[in-house]
């Protein structure tokens, strides 16, 4: 029989959302962001883990002027919302991705010649229907409507998406003059690191980005939006902003580096907490976990936790803490999948049903996203992005 959605997110383990702290970060940002600037928010990957819907609302309600992902999916999930602020994909789509954004009303990078000469024909043939049929609520939003907005991702450095900087200018001046159906409403690129200290290779980048907006000027081209800074930029790069800043990690409270510009008061909305449902008493030479990588050298006390390493915590042996009664509790052993045991022989009322803190504050302790980013050995984006679905997201 299938389960009642009565019960969904009851799980014992969850990643909590502090949605106050996520409308105070945006509130921050704006104050710290210069009036004129148009406003990206990123919420590819479901927000980094924060629920892309939720996240995608409160950017609207903050002023935003644009959100970004990066598939398709991703954008359809937030049409069907009811999100109406206009969505652009990063990176390149394929024919059938640009029908899709046709019929979503999504914005997409265009970056060569031929891809322009297919999507100016789809567009031209879904400008007609959409004109005469309306058929739906989608459509009726393209009446009258005779282009389809696009944006050109310009290759500074990072040589991955969009076309070189050396390289652009002809292309441009193709899809713009040849291409009736298609609107260059934006042009783009992207920071390789724009957070770290030296900003020499940032600068370079942005050097050669000036130098296609510099030959844009020289033509009758005009393009509304100028974006390259993502959240190390908007911090650290002003002199980069140019007409529109993207803010990806920042509105959740984290900072991309440990060297960037700070805004007082901004702090991360993600936590990551269970209770505990099991305490196990060991004796001198037990053993705990897969590999036997902890063995006790008295009696102690230990707490499993319903969490593991395929929700998104890292896999560990002997490293990293919990947080519980406000107090660092250490892993010990391997954990496994679906389960880490931690020390809690120093807690004398803990108990069946007690809060752990995975991470988050707690008490006068705080595990920071920076604490897991060095027992996994990766990056901040890795750590927030590799929370499981199967944790429920509790929004409060």
């Amino acid at each position: 029989m299938k389960a009642s959605n009565h019960y969904a997110g009851i799980r014992s383990a969850w990643v909590e959302i502090d949605h106050t702290q996520l409308i105070k970060n945006f509130t921050l940002i704006n104050a710290d962001t210069p009036a004129h600037l148009k406003k990206l928010c990123v919420v590819k990957d479901q927000a980094y883990g924060h629920g892309a819907v939720v996240v995608a609302q409160a950017a609207a309600d903050a002023g935003y002027d644009y959100l970004a992902v990066e598939t398709i999916d991703e954008a359809i999930e937030l049409r069907e919302a009811d999100i109406s602020l206009p969505i652009l994909i990063f990176g390149e789509v394929n024919d059938a991705e640009f029908a899709a954004c046709l019929a979503y009303q999504i914005t997409c990078c265009v970056n060569d010649i031929d891809k322009a000469v297919r999507f100016n024909q789809f567009a031209k043939a879904y400008v007609a229907q959409a004109s005469s049929v309306a058929a739906s609520s989608l459509q009726k939003t393209m009446a009258g409507q005779s282009t389809i907005n696009v944006h050109i991702e310009i290759d500074t450095g990072m040589s991955r998406w969009g076309v070189r900087w050396d390289e652009a200018l002809p292309i441009i001046e193709y899809i713009a003059n040849e291409c009736e159906y298609l609107h260059i409403e934006g042009i783009m690129s992207h920071f390789a690191m724009s957070d770290e200290a030296d900003k020499t290779y940032a600068n370079t980048q942005h050097s050669r980005f000036v130098t296609v907006i510099d030959a844009i000027a020289q033509t009758d081209i005009q393009i509304e939006l100028v974006h390259m800074s993502n959240t190390g930029g908007l911090l650290d790069l002003p002199h980069a902003h140019f007409t529109m800043i993207r803010s990806g990690i920042l509105h959740l409270g984290v900072y991309p580096s440990l060297v960037c510009k700070r805004i007082e008061g901004l702090a991360p909305v993600m936590s990551v907490k269970a209770s505990i449902p099991a305490l196990r008493q060991l004796r001198e030479g037990d053993r705990v976990g897969y590999g036997m990588h902890f063995t006790a050298t008295k009696p102690m006390l230990i707490a499993i936790l319903p969490i593991g390493y395929g929700d998104g915590y890292p896999r560990v042996r002997n490293e990293g803490y919990v947080l519980i009664h406000g107090q660092r509790c250490p892993v010990v052993g391997g954990n496994a999948m679906d389960a880490t045991m931690v020390d809690v022989s120093h807690l004398p009322d803990v108990a069946i049903g007690d809060e752990v803190v995975l991470m988050g504050g707690q008490g006068e302790e705080w595990i920071d996203p920076r604490d897991l980013v060095k027992w996994k050995k990766t990056v901040c984006y890795e750590i927030l992005t590799g929370w499981r679905a199967r944790l429920p997201r509790r929004y409060v």
